[in-house]
């Protein structure tokens, strides 16, 4: 790739605001992973509950992309993602306020963070609107990487929550999320190509046509899967290998860096050799590690002197078993082909939709946050069922080998038809 040609074909400073939005939208938006550790204990839920309001953001955040990216057509990506933030910096001050006392206080929370993780259908059209077929992989991939906010907040958040309380973590939340909304304000602009007001209608006309769908599923399996994974593995740490709140957040860090840092070589690639032959190798990988990580037995439990003092208490990140860095590098990678495919699939619907990126968008990133409330569901019901998690892997596992089935069908079509005449890598 050119970067002098890249660097003078859009405008740097909308995509680096999308980014922040994005960034600091989505470590808000899963926020309630790594706390869940801590307000679950406090009201005394069961593991099912626990997994079901970890979901919820997940859940809203899919649901409400769709009206969002709807607004953003309407009133432009700025105005939409300035009204978003504010909503969110909103429902953050009531928590650290007031706090959350009850299971139904926390899934209103749930419902609020959701504007957050809908940012997704604002800032990738808003970056990508301002640049050319052939640097739509790149961007979308750079936009998106904005999900790296995950790690910071599994670094971040069980600490503040240990030292602070869980409380204060959304008062501290707020700063980055303010200073990116006067950054935002600022640096971002609406690109110059003329708007269409989306409906109800052109949803309706999207959703007729076929590869609308296969978009959706794709992306429910790789955004789904990097979401789902995000939100649910600090209570899947804690539970099958007993670590500490910390600890769990640390090795949740370590695999959705590998998702977040590798989704823009994901577009690359994609750009360089096609999406479809990418998206090939990366549900086989995903897959594989789906079922290789069901296969792992359950870690020991800490003798009751060697657990210390903590709120969430268990194994330190130095005294961990081997088999739970197993689970680590097994997830690293499949976080990492996950990221993968995030770029992959987002370097194939500019070039089919490229008239309905807003619409498109919405569609295929509300498919993918639904998918990752079905695997943080699934494993919550896998768990508290049968004793084990593996058979929440191995649906989401046979979902990955489906994807694979459905590339297959749709290639050759995809490549002599609308693939031929957009003029890049199919």
């Amino acid at each position: 790739m050119n970067f002098r040609e890249f660097k003078q074909a859009g405008h740097w400073p909308t995509l680096l605001a999308a980014f922040l939005y994005f960034d600091v939208a989505f470590m808000v938006w899963v926020v309630l992973g790594p706390l869940s550790l801590y307000i679950t204990q406090e009201l005394g839920l069961p593991i099912q509950e626990k997994f079901h309001l970890v979901a919820i953001p997940i859940l809203f955040g899919a649901l409400l992309r769709i009206p969002l990216g709807m607004l953003a057509d309407h009133i432009g990506p700025k105005r939409a993602g300035q009204m978003g933030q504010i909503v969110v910096a909103l429902g953050l001050a009531y928590a650290w306020v007031f706090g959350l006392k009850s299971k139904f206080e926390v899934e209103i929370l749930g419902v609020i963070l959701g504007f957050a993780g809908a940012s997704f259908a604002v800032a990738l059209p808003q970056a990508s609107r301002w640049y050319p077929p052939k640097f739509q992989g790149v961007v979308l991939g750079i936009a998106g990487a904005g999900n790296m906010g995950v790690v910071l907040d599994m670094i971040i958040v069980p600490w503040l929550a240990e030292s602070l309380g869980w409380q204060a973590v959304f008062g501290f939340l707020l700063i980055p999320i303010v200073a990116v909304f006067v950054f935002y304000s600022i640096a971002a602009k609406d690109a110059p190509d003329p708007r269409k007001p989306v409906t109800l209608a052109n949803y309706g006309a999207v959703l007729r046509d076929v590869d609308t769908w296969w978009f959706m599923f794709f992306y429910s399996i790789t955004f789904g899967g990097f979401v789902g994974l995000g939100n649910a593995l600090p209570l899947y740490f804690t539970n099958w290998y007993h670590t500490s709140g910390i600890t769990a957040g640390m090795m949740v860090a370590i695999v959705v860096f590998a998702g977040s840092m590798f989704r823009p070589l994901g577009g690359m690639i994609a750009d360089r050799v096609g999406g479809i032959r990418s998206l090939q190798v990366l549900f086989l990988v995903v897959a594989g590690a789906y079922f290789l990580v069901s296969m792992l037995p359950q870690g020991p439990k800490p003798a009751a002197d060697a657990i210390g003092a903590a709120t969430v208490a268990g194994w330190g990140l130095t005294q961990l078993p081997g088999i739970a860095w197993v689970a680590v590098g097994v997830f690293f990678v499949g976080a990492m082909a996950l990221g993968m495919g995030n770029g992959a699939v987002f370097q194939l619907v500019p070039l089919r939709f490229r008239g309905e990126i807003g619409v498109m968008t919405g569609l295929v990133g509300a498919a993918g946050g639904i998918g990752g409330f079905f695997l943080a569901k699934a494993l919550g019901w896998s768990r508290a069922t049968t004793g084990d998690f593996a058979p929440g892997f191995w649906i989401f596992a046979c979902l990955a080998m489906f994807g694979l089935v459905g590339l297959a069908a749709v290639k050759t079509r995809w490549r002599t038809t609308w693939g031929a005449a957009s003029g890049a890598q199919v």
